[in-house]
């Protein structure tokens, strides 16, 4: 195998794509600091025990580990920056009120998500704190329509459920953490014959709910339906009245719901959403409310936020046109070397072509050039 062969699901990222990639992550954090979010920058690797404390089984089997070779400690790559940036706002910060906070960085996977995802994501993401309120549940919905729209996403339709659906009828029944889990997977993928075979001994009102959120996908007429076949229990109501306000803020955007979508069951707490492009079969942002994220660490208070990956999300939009550039020769010369100054002072990307280089294609695509007329250089239109 030759030395310079990567890993599986693991690539360089080459100039055009980088350059669109880093124009992104400005966008995004720009956008995320017009709404108030004040950026952190967790450590790619934590000691094991605070990097998983609270994750589910996902999360773990997800993780790269390592030896600390100066304490002999176990360490792990951290595969989801939310776990750190709620230690922040529990541990370091500890603030009294609501806090916002985003972030932007790698995260490495041990496996890949589907067959032409990476295993190493630039993840971006931002949480609220400190409010349960139904109102930071819409400002973190409306600022991942808005950081997509800054990317320039065409046509974003939203997918929105509610963990507290389940968890209402479940109430008050011992239901086995194995169970639970199975009746996850089967609402997940709608498998009918094993939610009747998973529910058998449950009572008929709440075997009925369960099989009735399978077929509650669509659109907003779901939330009709969903008030009429769902017993009337009040956490029901109040997450199809939340999942109603939620939809009804959404001017402009396609909106659908499927209750029975209970991916990150374990981690969601109440609304959840996820946003799709025309063409991509994966959703580009997931997010909701978490309100548990932080107990682990001792403050467990409200919380919501969403991420994406902004690798994902570079392939899902337009091309960046380069920004046009000045082409300016190589010389011994103190007033060329003012201007060239100046420009770029200015903004101005300047190339200066290498003596023997002349003729080379021009990765900038330069439409100006300095040229020297009656002694002094001037920006000139290139033929």
């Amino acid at each position: 195998m030759s030395a310079w062969v990567l890993p599986d699901h693991i690539a360089d990222v080459l100039p055009s794509e980088a350059r669109h990639i880093e124009e992104l992550r400005r966008d995004l954090l720009d956008t995320a600091r017009c709404y108030g979010y004040e950026l952190v920058m967790p450590p790619l690797l934590e000691h094991l025990e605070s990097l998983l404390s609270g994750s589910g089984e996902a999360l773990d089997l997800q993780t790269f580990k390592l030896v600390d070779q100066l304490s002999g400690r176990m360490l792990g790559l951290r595969a989801d920056s939310t776990p750190q940036v709620a230690r922040i706002d529990a541990h370091l910060l500890n603030r009294v009120g609501v806090t916002r906070l985003c972030y932007c960085g790698p995260v490495l996977h041990t496996r890949a998500g589907d067959p032409h995802a990476t295993r190493e994501p630039l993840q971006f993401g931002a949480e609220i704190y400190g409010h349960a309120g139904l109102e930071a549940d819409i400002e973190v919905l409306t600022l991942a329509l808005d950081c997509l729209r800054a990317a320039k996403l065409e046509q974003p339709s939203v997918d929105l459920a509610d963990a507290r659906l389940v968890k209402a009828l479940l109430a008050g029944l011992s239901v086995s953490p194995q169970q639970l889990k199975l009746l996850h997977a089967a609402l997940v993928v709608k498998d009918i014959p094993e939610l009747k075979l998973l529910t058998k001994d449950m009572p008929a009102s709440v075997q009925q709910g369960l099989l009735a959120l399978v077929k509650l996908y669509g659109d907003q007429t779901v939330l009709i339906e969903a008030e009429n076949v769902l017993p009337p229990l009040p956490g029901v109501r109040e997450a199809l009245q939340n999942l109603k306000c939620l939809a009804d803020r959404l001017k402009g955007v396609s909106v659908t719901f499927d209750l029975a979508d209970l991916r990150g069951y374990a981690y969601y707490t109440g609304a959840r959403f996820a946003i799709y492009a025309p063409g991509v079969s994966n959703a580009l942002v997931r997010g909701g409310r978490y309100d548990e994220v932080g107990a682990v660490f001792g403050r467990n208070r409200p919380a919501a936020g969403f991420s994406l990956d902004i690798k994902a999300l570079v392939n899902a939009v337009s091309f960046r046109p380069l920004k046009p550039a000045v082409r300016a020769p190589w010389r011994d010369d103190s007033r060329l070397s003012a201007a060239i100054s100046d420009l770029r002072a200015q903004g101005e990307i300047v190339v200066c072509i290498l003596p023997g280089h002349e003729s080379e294609v021009d990765e900038f695509q330069c439409d100006r050039e300095l040229v020297e007329i009656a002694g002094q250089w001037a920006i000139q239109a290139m033929n």
